[in-house]
C-alpha cells in the first residue's frame, strides 16, 4: 500500500489541520496509515526553531538514506550528521526505539516451548539481536534434553580470539541452567558470514570440551546482515 507523503505546511505542527497531525492522524486512523517521516516524527516528538518535527524526520532519513540504514546507525554517528534540532536526546530516543523493534522482531521469531531442530529456528531469533552491533558479540545458547531454549548468555564483547573465549565461560553457564546443550553464536560486523582460521579453531575447541563434560555444541551461527552461517549445515560439527 502506497502512503503519501503529508502536505508541507509553514507552520508549527500543533497548527496544521488535526487530520494531518501525525498524532491526531494515528489515533484516528491507525500507525499504518503513515508515512516513515511521519511516524519518526512521533518519537522525536519536537521540531526545531526552523523545522516542524516532520521536516527533522525527512531530513534525517535523506541524510542516512533509508529507514534500514537510519536503524544501524550509534548515538554517535547520528550526531555527526550535525542536523539542527537533533541533540543527543533524540539521538539516544531513535536508537532506543529501534532497539525496541528489534527485541519485539526476535519475541515474535522466537518459538514458545517449541524444540530447536533446524539453523534457521534459532538464527530467526538472534539476527535481528546481532545483525546490525558494531562490535563482535559471542553469545552461548543454552538447550535443556527436548532441545528447547532455557536461556541465554553474552560471553565476550569484542574482537574474538582464542584468549578472550574460553569453554569455562561458556560451560559454566550450561552447568549452571543444567542445560543438555549448547548453540554458541558471534556476529560479523562486516557482514561477512564465512568463517576465519579463529572460528573453526574455537568451535573444535568448545565441541571437545563439550563431549568432555557430555553437553553437547549442536551448532556455532557467524551472523552477518539478515544471514548466517551455520556450522551444523556444513557439516563441520558432528
Amino acid at each position: 500500500m502506497e502512503i503519501n507523503e503529508p502536505v508541507r505546511y509553514q507552520l508549527p505542527i500543533n497548527q496544521w489541520p488535526e487530520s494531518d497531525q501525525p498524532r491526531e492522524k494515528l489515533i484516528k486512523y491507525g500507525s499504518f496509515k503513515l508515512t516513515d517521516s511521519e511516524l519518526l516524527a512521533i518519537i522525536l516528538r519536537t521540531g526545531s526553531d526552523s523545522m516542524s518535527a516532520i521536516d527533522l524526520a525527512r531530513t534525517l532519513l535523506q541524510k542516512a538514506g533509508s529507514l534500514d540504514k537510519l536503524a544501524r546507525l550509534s548515538v554517535e554517528e547520528i550526531l555527526e550528521m550535525k542536523i539542527r534540532g537533533i541533540g543527543k536526546t533524540k539521538a539516544v530516543t531513535v536508537c532506543a526505539t529501534v532497539q525496541l523493534a528489534r527485541r519485539l522482531h526476535s519475541d515474535i521469531s522466537k518459538p514458545e516451548r517449541t524444540a530447536i531442530t533446524t539453523s534457521e529456528q534459532i538464527a530467526s531469533i538472534y539476527i535481528p539481536k546481532l545483525q546490525d552491533l558494531k562490535k563482535e558479540i559471542f553469545m552461548a545458547v543454552y538447550l535443556d534434553s527436548g532441545n528447547m531454549i532455557i536461556n541465554d548468555s553474552i560471553i565476550s564483547e569484542g574482537t574474538i580470539n582464542g584468549t578472550s573465549v574460553t569453554p569455562r565461560e561458556v560451560f559454566f553457564d550450561a552447568i549452571k541452567f543444567l542445560a543438555a546443550s549448547v548453540v554458541i553464536i558471534h556476529n560479523h560486523p562486516s557482514g561477512n558470514i564465512r568463517p576465519s582460521r579463529e572460528d573453526k579453531i574455537i568451535t573444535k575447541k568448545m565441541v571437545d570440551a563439550g563431549k568432555n563434560m557430555c553437553i553437547n555444541v549442536i551448532d556455532h551461527l557467524i551472523i552477518g546482515h539478515n544471514s548466517y552461517y551455520s556450522f551444523a549445515d556444513a557439516g563441520l560439527i558432528d
